[in-house]
């Protein structure tokens, strides 16, 4: 049986390179898109992807939204982060938001190839050059970022949202009012509250703001 790989990235000679890694491994069918826009459509169009690399920094993905509405959308859809940033915070906070690989663009070609064998398998792929930051250097961070709680602990529990309650607060992040967010999603003002109830609860914050706040430096690459 075949395996379907969506290459989601803006730069075409990468694209062209990652297939080209590729080639070697057996019954793989490689796909492209060049927005992330473009990759949600694919991925609503075609529900066939067994793997998606998603380049962070593609036109459309700011940050790490893009990983967490693909993982609140597709759960079932692996996902494998290529990025320039390889930094331990943002290869953590990929993994606290259902990634299962995180390959820098300076990864060799094999290394790209024991990824995919590797997060095909069921397993987690660290890059061996990235380190993994220790408890207390995430505790730390997050108390500098001036978190609500834990940073880690935060952006995973972004993964309970469901796709709506995830819109909502990135229109709350935004500093929209309930109105303006229920004009934008065509709904009642009294759903949006119930979404925001809902989601300061699974979040365990007290208030909106907090929200917005833990969610904008959650979806920070740095």
């Amino acid at each position: 049986m075949s395996v379907k790989i969506l290459i989601a990235d803006d730069h075409p000679l990468f694209r062209a390179a990652m297939c080209h890694a590729l080639t070697s491994v057996e019954h793989l069918e490689l796909v492209e898109t060049s927005t992330f826009p473009d990759t949600l459509s694919y991925l609503e169009d075609f529900q066939d992807i067994d793997l998606l690399f998603l380049d962070l920094t593609m036109p459309g993905n700011e940050g790490l939204n893009g990983l967490a509405q693909v993982h609140a959308l597709y759960p079932d859809v692996l996902v494998i982060v290529i990025t320039a940033q390889e930094e331990a915070d943002v290869m953590a906070k990929s993994f606290a938001l259902g990634a299962s690989g995180f390959i820098p663009k300076s990864a060799s070609v094999e290394c790209i190839i024991d990824a995919v064998n590797t997060v095909l398998d069921g397993e987690t792929w660290i890059p061996p050059t990235v380190q993994m930051p220790s408890d207390s250097q995430q505790n730390s961070a997050a108390s500098n970022a001036g978190s609500v709680s834990d940073q880690g602990d935060f952006t995973a529990r972004l993964k309970q949202l469901t796709p709506h309650q995830l819109k909502v607060l990135r229109m709350v992040s935004d500093g929209l009012l309930n109105k303006q967010i229920a004009y934008e999603l065509a709904i009642s003002e009294s759903t949006v509250k119930q979404h925001v109830s809902a989601v300061l609860r699974k979040l365990g914050v007290i208030n909106r703001t907090k929200a917005g706040i833990a969610f904008k430096n959650a979806m920070h690459l740095n």
